[in-house]
């Protein structure tokens, strides 16, 4: 499994890194709304439905929609309005009531776990500010220096990926005390510190490399301390939406990997974070 993981993952890198540096913005977001309604299909998986093509309509129109309701141009600026914003803001909302959610369960699930239209709204809350946040990063500064955003983009994914590697590795070697047993029982407090300490190095030395302005180093850490705190909870989150749903990987696509949810499911969490504490501090 181990290998078929990192065999996964170094074709999906360089592709995912072409396509942020390389595609021109409106052909970036027809890719990651792509991305994004395959998750809101694996969703479906959670969401009690007799018909996941039925419960797949709504949030796809609703995404679709977004896209019409704030229009994207080819340069990307119509994206640093308002409306962008709030829906950043809305999912950073969403991963506060989750973050109780998760430390609350399996008590306190009844009034979610059998309604199919609050798994739904779950679904929405999760991937459409995932989708905003990632759009907003990248057209940011699009109109004088191209490629910030992309490097923006990048470095939020250099930030989840050390955080995930490094809690892998520093659990495996020092894990002892589970951090929620009801929800993930392999993740260990250890293994999140180790997670949290890699991320931090790792975006400041980015930002270092890229050449990412920020208002001071401590501003940095912290951005990246609780970017990566939050793109532990997705991971989390999405553990315990498919344990009430009884699945075990959101779908089969990626080798090693499960789906596309299985692969985005810290980074839904972290660019909506990053991107509202970015714009509010950096």
């Amino acid at each position: 499994m181990l290998k078929q993981r990192v065999l996964t993952a170094a074709v999906l890198a360089p592709m995912v890194i072409a396509g942020i540096f390389l595609l021109p913005f409106h052909i970036f977001v027809i890719a990651v709304a792509g991305v994004t309604l395959l998750g809101h299909w694996e969703w479906t998986k959670f969401v009690d439905v007799s018909s996941r093509p039925l419960g797949f309509i709504v949030p796809a129109l609703l995404l679709i929609g977004s896209l019409f309701t704030f229009p994207v141009n080819e340069t990307g600026l119509e994206l640093t309005g308002l409306h962008g914003g709030v829906i950043a803001l809305s999912g950073a909302v969403w991963w506060l009531l989750a973050t109780v959610m998760v430390l609350k369960y399996p008590k306190g699930t009844n009034w979610w776990s059998n309604s199919a239209v609050f798994q739904q709204l779950f679904g929405v809350l999760t991937l459409i500010p995932f989708l905003w946040s990632v759009l907003l990063l990248r057209a940011n500064g699009y109109d004088t220096q191209p490629y910030l955003g992309a490097k923006l983009v990048l470095m939020v994914c250099l930030l989840v990926w050390a955080a995930d590697t490094g809690a892998y590795f520093a659990g495996k070697r020092f894990g002892k005390r589970k951090m929620a047993p009801s929800v993930s029982p392999n993740k260990t407090i250890e293994g999140l510190i180790g997670g949290l300490v890699a991320s931090v190095l790792v975006t400041t030395g980015a930002a270092h490399l890229f050449s990412i302005p920020f208002s001071s180093i401590y501003t940095l850490g912290a951005i990246a301390l609780v970017t990566s705190f939050a793109s532990v909870l997705g991971d989390l989150a999405e553990s315990m939406f498919k344990r009430v749903a009884g699945v075990k990987d959101s779908g089969r696509i990626l080798p090693g990997h499960g789906g596309i949810l299985d692969r985005i499911d810290s980074l839904t969490a972290a660019f909506p974070v990053f991107t509202v504490l970015y714009f509010w501090l950096a």
